[in-house]
């Protein structure tokens, strides 16, 4: 009820104006929909400059500033609007996708008073737009306060060189007028204090905030270097499938989850050498302020399991939750807040990546991990561009007859400065930036191309031959998979009989409908098929009969192990069987001897 008292008295005396600045056009329409709705008045820009010349035209009561803008991106905005007396207040909410914690950190520290990470959510886009217009509002109060203040006191003063005319009853009138002047200061206090609080606190929780957290760091790594000896640990506390439950129970399920969470921790946070913070939506921060060893980090981690490991009842449903720590042992060597935080966050990747243990200490060789995916996910941009990757033609031998039946297609990396880098790190890492698409449709384009040129030659020598090409799930889930395969084979002119595609089984089994659905199109077109990996993954027969495959392959983890005493040679036999049975062609990866 409060809120709804708040906006009606906005509507009525003033209505505040909102600037939304992204170059997303529906992300302009979707928020400014939304606060127009609210009751604010709403204008938009595209771009840094006409951003600049509207708040130039009429200064707004706050802004939503996207980061990256075709011309100047928000850091540069904020910190020239920071730079003016006319702009310097007003308050700046940064709402971007971009969700480091080293861009958050600095978008704090030119003077932005929240971040909001997209895709943002309408409610909590209008719960921290309403806070900070309150907050706005309240600092305009205490300026409007301190500048009558400030009047009655001169005026005060005035009085005083003619009190000594006054009658004790005008006397005892400036009594009553300095008890209520003090009231009014002790209002303003109050009201500061307040201010102070929300600007070092999360709402939500009561607990300290990630600024809290950065001052009370810097604070400690003074202390380390004092004293060359001194460590403390930080431990990061990150909850898993958090969205999920967002997603399904509502967000208000979410929050009342994180307060829990929150109690729970606080329970077993008695020593005041522990420091306890929400750190940001579904993580928190501990840290502990002096340590001896890695017992003490370990042990609080052990205490934190056992804290949070038992279900949370929540709306009538017993909710467990699963979450990761990254520990960072910090001393003399870190000078930044936000490089503890950037260890943390590698030793929770670190965690989430181990069978073992939901947690692991930073080690310096994380953080070289990193650097070397992020060197190669960079260089990767550039090979795109530069074109350094080439295709090797690796044969397919029947064993019957010792003919080549056809090739596969193997994508190869020569860099211009580090040579030939391994597919085993570049693959996974173009997966996962998506430069797999690119690079998927490059391979198959350069793979169609040399069937053209050998073509008309393997017409008059044999018609089971075929180019096999591996495609990624990434691909084979895009929406355009099938209308760019056409335009590659209309553009290089092949016989589709030539070609082959290889789909690994994690696939079939992970995106079954869509299989399916793509499946079909491509037996349309009497495109052939085949099962990469066969029995690597969690394998299910019922999609042999489902789908339209042509050809099996077998793992090389099997065909390497066939002259062990195991049960490999059991399997393979198996396989053969099944898939003669079938119709199936088979090839088997790896056979480099006759035996």
């Amino acid at each position: 009820m409060e809120n709804a008292t708040i906006v009606n008295n906005k509507l009525s005396l003033y209505t505040n104006n909102i600037l939304i600045v992204d170059d997303t056009p529906d992300n302009l329409r979707l928020l400014s929909k939304t606060l127009i709705q609210e009751g604010y008045q709403v204008r938009c820009a595209v771009n840094g400059s006409m951003a600049l010349l509207t708040i130039e035209a009429k200064i707004p009561d706050i802004i939503l500033l996207d980061i990256n803008l075709p011309d100047i991106d928000g850091f540069e905005i904020c910190q020239r609007l920071k730079k003016s007396e006319l702009t310097k207040d007003i308050p700046i909410i940064f709402v971007s996708a971009i969700d480091e914690v080293f861009d958050k950190v600095r978008a704090f520290k030119l003077g932005a008073v929240d971040y909001i990470s997209k895709p943002f959510q309408i409610p909590e886009v209008l719960s921290r737009v309403n806070n900070q217009i309150k907050l706005q509002t309240l600092r305009k109060q205490l300026i409007q306060k301190n500048r009558l203040l400030e009047l009655e006191i001169s005026n005060r003063i005035a009085a005083e060189a003619e009190i000594c005319q006054l009658n004790l009853e005008l006397e005892q009138k400036i009594v009553n007028r300095t008890s209520r002047l003090r009231a009014e200061i002790t209002v303003r206090k109050q009201a500061q204090q307040q201010l102070e609080y929300l600007a070092w606190h999360d709402s939500l929780t009561g607990l300290p905030n990630r600024l809290w957290l950065i001052k009370k760091l810097t604070e400690i790594l003074l202390l380390t270097h004092k004293d060359k000896s001194y460590q403390f640990a930080t431990i990061l506390l990150d909850c898993h499938r958090f969205k999920i439950i967002n997603d399904s129970l509502g967000r208000q399920a979410g929050d009342k989850l994180l307060t829990m969470i929150t109690e729970r921790l606080n329970s077993q946070i008695t020593n005041p050498n522990i420091l306890l913070t929400h750190f940001g939506e579904d993580k928190f921060a501990l840290v502990i302020k002096k340590i001896q060893s890695q017992n003490c980090p370990t042990h609080l981690v052990k205490q934190i399991q056992q804290c949070l490991s038992p279900a949370f009842i929540l709306e009538h449903r017993e909710i467990f939750i699963s979450f990761n720590l990254g520990i960072v042992i910090a001393d003399h060597q870190y000078t930044k807040p936000e490089n503890i935080f950037r260890d943390a966050e590698l030793a929770i990747h670190k965690a989430k990546n181990s069978s073992s243990y939901d947690y692991k200490f930073f080690d310096t060789t994380l953080q070289n991990n990193a650097l070397e995916i992020l060197e190669i996910e960079t260089d990767l941009h550039i090979a795109l561009q530069r074109q350094e990757f080439y295709l090797n033609y690796q044969p397919i031998i029947c064993l019957s007859s010792g003919k080549i039946k056809g090739f596969e297609t193997l994508v190869r990396w020569n860099h211009p400065k580090k040579g030939f880098i391994s597919p085993i790190k570049f693959i996974p890492i173009a997966e996962q930036t998506n430069l797999i698409l690119p690079l998927g449709m490059w391979v198959l384009q350069q793979a169609c191309q040399q069937i053209r040129i050998w073509q008309d030659y393997l017409n008059t020598q044999s018609q089971d031959f075929t180019i096999s090409v591996n495609i990624s799930a990434k691909q084979f889930e895009q929406e355009d998979f099938i209308e760019q395969l056409d335009s590659i084979i209309l553009a290089t002119g092949i016989n589709i009989k030539y070609l082959k595609l290889e789909l690994t089984e994690t696939l079939l089994m992970n995106n079954a409908a869509v299989a399916e659905r793509v499946f079909n199109q491509l037996k349309a077109r009497q495109i052939q098929l085949a099962i990469d990996d066969f029995g690597t993954g969690y394998s299910s027969l019922s999609y042999l009969d489902r789908f339209p495959v042509n050809t099996l392959k077998i793992d090389r983890s099997f065909v390497s192990r066939l002259n062990e005493k195991n049960q490999a040679s059991t399997i393979v036999k198996a396989t053969l069987d099944l898939a003669h049975n079938l119709g199936f062609d088979v090839v088997a990866e790896g056979v480099e001897t006759e035996q």
